[in-house]
């Protein structure tokens, strides 16, 4: 909606779209008495109807006419869920929210978003309900899950039966556009076969731009250490990211790392502080976060959320200033096509990128330009492979070493391998990261634990059975057009799945038997990166990247400790997690998701540099 040239506001448009809908039952009232007053003026029924009555129909009509589609697509999908010897998902009672449309459920679900554990909501109603259930919101019914097998029937074996769907394109459609996150069908393979090139073995083996970037970041936070100031790594993170990511991607980073880091906020009054002014790549950086946020927020809307924005995409602004830094980008790409194209004719042209190779030394950009020179499709590939670019690797970085700072113990050994395999200063190589089975499960475990994308969700297309869990349950009939959203957070702290330790922290699970007790017969319990033909193309890309910073802290630092006092008031643990116990009593920091999961207020640390260590003593 936000994308038309015509400034008109998202809830005006959503009226003008369902303008239909809403006069039906009215006119049809309207009518009704109309005819009736006509044909059968004396019926004592009839001549009771006028005035303030006639007015209490029209507006009674709406609220009924809505109940009457409700209780029509409940049959109707009881029907065809007997027919196929099927049954719905289990619901929540009526009790548990009395209100119409869920609007309790709204609420507590906006209350949980903004001050809750991550997915506790869901947990408690999975808890009860099952790993499987429905969930009435705007009285359209959602499927949720955290059951493995039905998670695999969305992503993998019932793979053309589930798709992001047109609830999704309108929740995302102005951060992400017609970009390959939120396409489906033949957009989606035309996304995908193009950027699958980029992300071979060759490419990302690569390791210059993270060798340059990795530098610049450890640098400023050792100039910061060694002030005896506390460094927000997740910003740091962010940064390197992003610049490794845009390079890698366009052939320029956008230089985030080029700007001093943020001190702590009660060094805000401070002479040293100029960190803190706003700049146009700090603005890049707020806008990019607080768009993703907003979109996020839709989500729990669905198609309804121009009802919630009805004046003003909130969005839209973010956006300015995420492409007064990524637009250029994309003109100066335009610019060297249109250079080197020179006299050539454009059909020729046309016909010859059908079938080209990708050019050695050919970014991404360069090679989506030679398909198309529209710069709303360019913008949004660009907006999508710089979010998943960024946020993906920084929330594995981030939540990595948020647990290393809360296990001395894991950081040793895995600073031990470190040294062993590489030593205190060479650059490592894809070869030494195949050997390094530990680091890898420190990983793996990080995003067992905390999954960058903690949430997803997926459209049921033309009806599905997702199949019994229990020896002689029956399948559970999903419905046309339901939304099914899916928790692999949820599914990777489950117990029954993962052992009677599932919320600790322990790499060697992934290292010891454990793998062959639960991993190996069931793989679709571990899901960072999701799975199936949509499954993540830049999955080595980033443990790769994350692998390759990870090295190279650890070879300059060998004690990391997390500075409560130095997060803002509004980052910091509510007192009440303590006393509720499970892993939530156990966190220092609070962690909320956008499309991505984050810490709030940042991961603020210090790190001790670690003495220089001889190829000798290693």
């Amino acid at each position: 909606m936000s994308r038309l040239n015509i400034n008109i506001p998202p809830g005006v448009l959503y009226l003008i779209k369902h303008t239909p809908h809403l006069l039906f039952p009215p006119v049809t009232v309207y009518i009704f008495l109309f005819l009736a007053h006509v044909y059968i003026p004396d019926s004592m029924a009839v001549s009771l109807i006028g005035g303030w009555t006639e007015i209490f129909l029209h507006i009674l009509s709406l609220p009924l006419a809505l109940t009457l589609n409700v209780w029509y697509t409940d049959l109707v999908n009881a029907w065809n869920a007997w027919k196929l010897g099927a049954v719905m998902a289990k619901s929540p009672s009526l009790w548990e929210d009395p209100t119409p449309g869920g609007f309790l459920s709204i609420l507590r679900m906006s209350k949980a978003m903004r001050s809750g554990y991550p997915a506790e909501q869901l947990r408690h109603r999975l808890d009860t309900l099952g790993h499987t259930f429905n969930m009435r919101i705007l009285f359209t019914d959602r499927i949720f899950t955290a059951e493995p097998e039905h998670i695999k029937a969305f992503l993998a074996t019932q793979f053309e039966h589930f798709e992001k769907g047109e609830d999704s394109r309108s929740t995302f459609d102005s951060l992400l556009g017609t970009g390959v996150f939120a396409a489906d069908g033949d957009l989606w393979k035309f996304h995908r076969t193009l950027t699958r090139p980029f992300f071979n073995r060759d490419r990302i083996s690569h390791f210059d731009i993270f060798d340059r970037h990795a530098e610049e970041a450890i640098s400023q936070m050792r100039e910061r250490f060694r002030q005896g100031w506390a460094v927000d790594f997740q910003e740091v993170v962010s940064r390197f990211t992003i610049d490794s990511a845009t390079e890698f991607l366009f052939g320029k980073d956008i230089g985030t790392l080029n700007e001093p880091l943020a001190y702590p906020f009660y060094a805000f009054s401070s002479s040293d502080n100029t960190s803190n002014t706003r700049s146009t790549i700090k603005s890049f950086a707020h806008s990019f976060t607080s768009a993703q946020m907003h979109t996020f927020h839709r989500a729990r809307w669905g198609k309804h959320w121009p009802l919630v924005e009805f004046w003003k995409d909130r969005t839209k602004e973010e956006m300015k200033g995420v492409r007064r830094v990524l637009d250029p980008i994309l003109v100066e790409a335009l610019e060297r096509k249109r250079g080197k194209q020179g006299e050539e004719k454009e059909e020729e042209g046309v016909k010859e990128v059908r079938d080209r190779e990708v050019g050695e030394g050919e970014t991404l950009l360069d090679h989506l330009i030679n398909y198309t020179d529209d710069p709303v499709i360019l913008r949004d590939e660009i907006m999508n492979l710089a979010v998943a670019g960024r946020d993906t690797t920084a929330s594995i970085l981030t939540f990595t070493m948020y647990m290393l700072s809360q296990h001395p113990e894991i950081l040793r050994k895995l600073r031990e391998e470190v040294l062993q395999k590489i030593g205190g200063k060479r650059r490592p190589t894809y070869e030494d990261f195949r050997e390094m089975r530990y680091l890898r499960a420190v990983l793996n475990e990080t995003l067992r634990l905390y999954p960058p994308v903690p949430f997803n969700m997926r459209q049921c297309k033309d009806g599905a059975l997702l199949p019994p869990i229990k020896p002689g349950d029956k399948p559970i009939y999903v419905p046309p057009g339901t939304r099914c959203a899916y928790s692999v957070l949820v599914m990777h702290r489950r117990p029954d799945l993962w052992g009677p330790t599932a919320l600790d922290f322990d790499p060697d699970r992934f290292l010891d038997s454990r793998v062959h007790e639960y991993l190996t017969p069931n793989p679709f319990i571990f899901l960072p990166f999701n799975a199936g033909p949509r499954i993540c193309l830049g999955q080595q890309f980033a443990y790769h990247e994350a692998s390759f910073f990870l090295v190279r802290l650890l070879q300059r630092f060998g004690a990391i400790e997390l500075v409560e006092e130095a997060m803002p008031l509004m980052g910091r643990v509510p007192k009440e997690w303590k006393d509720e116990g499970g892993i939530k009593a156990r966190e220092r920091v609070q962690m909320r998701s956008h499309l991505t999961m984050y810490v709030v207020e940042g991961l603020w640390l210090k790190m001790e540099e670690a003495e220089e260590v001889t190829e000798e003593e290693v």
